[in-house]
């Protein structure tokens, strides 16, 4: 399957909690750890599920940093 691949920067601190939240939404999207110091994530998104990956990115900025690079 072909996925997107996007790229952010997160808050350091929130990273394990990015990735627990896109494995509970299992078939959503893979968070993959680029630099841990300073909090450059990417994800994988199933192209099927695209809306459903912005949904919870929307969700999660408004409670701390998650910007797309």
């Amino acid at each position: 399957m072909k996925t997107i691949l996007k790229e952010y920067s997160v808050e350091k601190t929130m990273i394990g909690f990015i990735k627990f939240i896109f494995e509970g939404h299992e078939g959503v999207a893979v968070a993959t750890t680029l630099d841990a110091a300073k909090g450059h994530i990417r994800l994988a998104i199933a192209p099927e599920r695209v809306k459903t990956a912005q949904m919870i990115i929307s969700d999660l900025q408004r409670d701390f940093k998650f910007n797309e690079i």
